[in-house]
């Protein structure tokens, strides 16, 4: 009788298990399909109206009108690909900050590695006159890195060292994104005209400023980073048990936080230094895919980055179309749309710990 339970038992997880699984693939197909609908429907969205099949030859260059091929080559088509890139970086490395430091509320954005960044790239061209200098396309990024592994390093002292609570991470978070943005202010005071202008890039961000080159670079960082992420999903996996799990199954947790860590911070101040201050979105994505798919990181790790390129695509859509022709700063319709989701995670961890 014992065996039959067990067998029954065991039949009943895997077919949970397996309908899961189908539930997971699904949903990443869904996703994939809103975004290729997503990047359509912002190829056509904009003050010069064309057919979509014009559109869709103007990619290849071979629309009736040559005006067509100028906008979308030059125009529309780099500024989906830097929304898509960029929130499918942003997207994953959420994902990863969350899996690592144990912390639903981590994002590059909250923890302070997006202001970081900031901080560097305003250091860079201000300081180092990295805004018209000829290398400033290398120094910028570089300053934009140390910017958010120095904010990297503190979070990852005070999550593992000092042995604070989630909740206290954000809030620890919040006060280094508070302290980095009033040094990016006071950059500002002291920057001339032309520096001024090109701060207020890292204040509002900026997706309409990047060049294919530029795009190829990011593209390649956060493929490399996403093959990476999903190389090890199993390990993200077992630190869901806790580290001393992870550990009887022969993962170097230290190793795997602190190159992971290394690995978000590369990944998110590349985008910043490309696109400025993008909040919310590595926030957002993840917990929208874990509601459908749970924690498996085999499904959260590529929905995240689907998600990602979504909710980026969909923000820069309202900021282009909602008082045409004028454009809204990217940066406030992510934090409208993500703000309201922190404080909702925020008071649910709260009222947990009551």
């Amino acid at each position: 009788m014992s065996s039959d339970r067990s067998r029954l038992e065991n039949s009943g997880r895997d077919g949970a298990y397996r309908k899961n699984q189908k539930k997971s693939v699904f949903f990443l197909i869904i996703l994939a399909i809103i975004l290729v609908l997503t990047v359509l429907f912002s190829m056509w969205a904009g003050s010069y109206d064309t057919p979509l099949k014009e559109l869709i030859l103007g990619i290849f260059g071979q629309a009736s009108d040559n005006k067509i091929n100028v906008v979308v080559r030059n125009v529309r088509l780099p500024r989906i690909c830097t929304a898509a890139i960029a929130g499918a970086g942003l997207g994953v490395t959420g994902c990863i900050l969350q899996a690592i430091l144990n912390n639903p509320l981590a994002s590059a954005s909250t923890l302070g590695v997006s202001q970081g960044a900031g901080f560097g790239a305003a250091f860079a061209i201000i300081i180092l006159g990295a805004g018209s200098a000829a290398n400033g396309n290398f120094i910028i990024p570089v300053c934009a890195f140390v910017g958010s592994m120095a904010v990297a390093i503190v979070i990852f002292g005070l999550s593992r060292f000092c042995q604070i609570s989630a909740e206290s991470v954000v809030l620890a978070g919040v006060a280094i994104s508070s302290m980095f943005t009033g040094a990016t202010t006071l950059l500002q005071y002291f920057a001339d005209e032309v520096e001024l202008n090109a701060l207020v890039f890292w204040t509002f961000g900026d997706l309409g400023s990047t060049d294919w080159k530029e795009i190829s670079f990011m593209a390649v960082v956060v493929f490399l980073a996403g093959i990476y992420f999903i190389l090890h999903r199993w390990d993200f996996n077992a630190l869901l048990s806790g580290n001393e799990t992870a550990t009887s199954l022969g993962i170097h947790v230290r190793r795997l936080i602190i190159i992971n860590m290394i690995l978000c911070c590369f990944t998110a101040s590349t985008i910043v230094s490309y696109i400025g201050l993008i909040s919310f979105i590595g926030l957002v994505a993840p917990h929208i895919v874990r509601m459908v798919v749970g924690n498996n990181h085999v499904y959260l790790i590529p929905g995240s980055m689907l998600a990602g390129a979504v909710l980026l695509l969909l923000g820069d859509l309202a900021a282009r179309t909602l008082i045409s022709p004028i454009i809204l700063p990217i940066g406030a319709i992510t934090s409208f749309l993500g703000a309201p989701l922190f404080l909702y995670l925020l008071f649910k961890g709260g009222s947990r710990s009551c």
